[in-house]
């Protein structure tokens, strides 16, 4: 059992847990994650790590389906039967120079600890962290902390740039970071998977490297069941082992999308049969 430390909600359905996970805690790094199961009956779903201490890992969920609004409904000092991790590959972190680290919704989460690390490895590190709008913002301060430009967008204009992260990044590709014209030498996306898309294909001219965290279907996480098969450069990978930061220039983001809805019926019909699920949460 895994005892939840502390519980918050960050805007509606996002929650902050801090779980005791002290031998995980201890290995882990940036962009690695872990696959919990609340109980004997549930299903396996990943995580990614968005911090830790020495005794305790954070993750921030996003109540969408099932499992993880039944995970938003727990509280300090409640238990998760499993934590298995760290899993997946690190973040590849090195002295790129200007790196711009682009969190969408709840994937700045993702993005925050990398992006940290990419700080404290000496490079100069821009963030741009977009939302649908002003409530739902999360993590600003801590982006703010560990960047040297900071971003902020809002689809509906509620707060910051009026827009999407993709104009931010226009912007900055086409004028440079500062008055100096200072290129950009990395580029990090994490969030829905259009925006991943469209990320790379805006900084494909520029020949930037820009690398993406995927979130296919994932089951067992240690590359054995082939859920999470994804293609990158025409090759089969697997993103529980081989990722889950992959060459945003090289992914079939077609076949992420399709895979990803394999199962979108069976998702809807657990949702809708949950007692507590209200009928504007269930998956359309």
């Amino acid at each position: 059992m895994f005892k939840i430390l502390e519980a918050e909600f960050l805007s509606e359905n996002v929650k902050k847990i801090i779980i005791q996970a002290p031998r995980i805690a201890r290995k882990r790094k940036a962009g690695q994650f872990i696959i919990l199961r609340l109980d004997e009956n549930g299903e396996r779903i990943p995580l990614t790590i968005a911090d830790s201490s020495q005794e305790s890992i954070t993750i921030i969920v996003q109540g969408i389906g099932k499992t993880t609004q039944d995970l938003n409904k727990l509280e300090k000092g409640d238990t998760i039967l499993d934590v298995v991790g760290p899993l997946g590959k690190a973040s590849h972190i090195e002295k790129f120079g200007n790196v711009v680290c682009i969190g969408g919704g709840v994937g700045t989460a993702i993005a925050y600890p990398t992006a940290k690390a990419f700080k404290e490895a000496g490079n100069n590190v821009t963030t741009i962290n977009g939302a649908r709008s002003k409530e739902i913002v999360i993590l600003e301060n801590e982006m703010k902390t560990i960047s040297d430009h900071a971003f902020i967008t809002t689809d509906d204009g509620t707060y910051g740039h009026h827009g999407y992260v993709t104009d931010i990044l226009k912007d900055l590709l086409e004028k440079g970071l500062t008055n100096t014209n200072d290129k950009i030498d990395f580029i990090l996306a994490i969030g829905p998977i259009p925006m991943m898309r469209a990320v790379a294909e805006l900084s494909r001219p520029y020949n930037i490297k820009t690398f993406v965290s995927l979130n296919p279907i994932m089951v067992d996480g240690t590359g054995m069941c082939g859920g999470c098969r994804v293609i990158v450069g025409g090759e089969s990978k697997f993103g529980c082992v081989d990722g889950p930061e992959f060459d945003g220039h090289l992914v079939d983001f077609t076949n992420l999308i399709n895979r990803n809805n394999t199962y979108k019926d069976l998702e809807s019909e657990a949702l809708n049969k949950s007692p507590t699920c209200p009928k504007d949460h269930a998956l359309k």
